[in-house]
């Protein structure tokens, strides 16, 4: 990959995966190093935050020159690099960073600039295709207006199930007994959740239980089959909207998580060979940290350089 100005293969490089549930750094100088740390906040300035990671790698003794940055929840309102720069990590010796939505480092972790989608699901998901001139982001609006198919949306349809086999609403789930193993009265469990500022990765956690159960309990079944269809809409949305879905064999690469369940990467790519009987279907099993590091070398003329932002000083 050509790197991009203002960057060179010998810098020492921090690569940040900030997402919901995590934040993961890895620094790639003299000696390479990884850890992990509380997820961001999404509800609260983004900026602030990174620049304490960033400064948390000094602190670690780490040296780098070149940052590049994926974060879940980016907005065009904090997606400026600029002010991060200048904010705290110039002063400390970083002459580069390169800012982008986690939906672009998934994306260069798995297929690097070659075309296709690359669907991310964990704790929320998002879909990022490429095309030849274009590119498209679907999803990963957040828990509240979509993240269809993701950890959260899981653990929030699994909250709810449980809920309606309690009241008679709804038929009954073995997911009744997990949800009331964690919460005793299972009738003041919302109350709970409304008050732990960490509601949202709790939620999420339920995931894993129906993925775990879904072979042999309806309830949870039909819940993981309409994640895994979400899930395949996303990605077969993405190849479209760059006019990809019509390629003899289009790339499709799941990471995350929620592909960690055999049924639904099986349900997720029978979606899709519906749709797209000779696709290049794959789960990823790229770092996110990957994406990370190889954001920061971007070229500037690349396709993902309109939704990158780089600083340098």
């Amino acid at each position: 990959m050509t790197p991009g100005i203002g960057s060179s293969p010998g810098d020492p490089i921090l690569a940040v995966d900030a997402g919901q549930s995590a934040i993961k750094v890895r620094y790639d100088g003299e000696h390479v190093r990884e850890w992990a740390g509380p997820g961001i906040r999404t509800d609260l300035p983004l900026r602030p935050q990174l620049a304490d990671v960033i400064r948390d790698a000094f602190d670690r003794g780490c040296r780098p020159t070149t940052v590049g940055i994926g974060v879940s929840g980016l907005t065009h309102l904090e997606a400026d690099a600029v002010p991060l720069l200048r904010s705290g990590p110039q002063q400390l010796g970083v002459r580069t960073i390169t800012l982008a939505h986690d939906s672009v480092t998934a994306y260069l972790g798995a297929l690097g600039e070659e075309r296709g989608v690359v669907i991310a699901a964990g704790t929320g998901s998002v879909a990022f295709a490429v095309g030849a001139t274009e590119v498209a982001r679907i999803d990963g609006w957040g828990n509240l207006m979509g993240d269809a198919g993701s950890g959260y949306w899981i653990g929030r349809e699994a909250l709810d199930a449980a809920m309606r086999a309690h009241d008679g609403r709804g038929p009954q789930t073995a997911l009744l007994d997990l949800v009331g193993a964690e919460f005793p009265d299972v009738e003041a469990a919302y109350i709970e959740l409304q008050a732990d500022p960490k509601r949202v990765e709790r939620i999420a956690a339920h995931a894993r239980q129906v993925c775990e159960i879904a072979d042999h309990d309806a309830v949870a079944r039909d819940i993981a089959t309409r994640a895994a269809g979400e899930l395949a809409l996303s990605a077969f949305t993405g190849l479209r909207r760059v006019d990809e879905h019509t390629a003899r064999a289009p790339r499709i690469r799941a990471a995350g998580g929620i592909f960690r369940s055999h049924r639904i990467v099986e349900e997720f790519e029978s979606g899709l060979r519906s749709r797209l009987p000779g696709a290049d279907i794959q789960v990823a099993d790229a770092h996110p940290l990957d994406g990370a590091e190889m954001l920061a070398r971007v070229a500037d003329g690349s396709v993902l350089a309109t939704l990158i932002s780089r600083a340098r000083a």
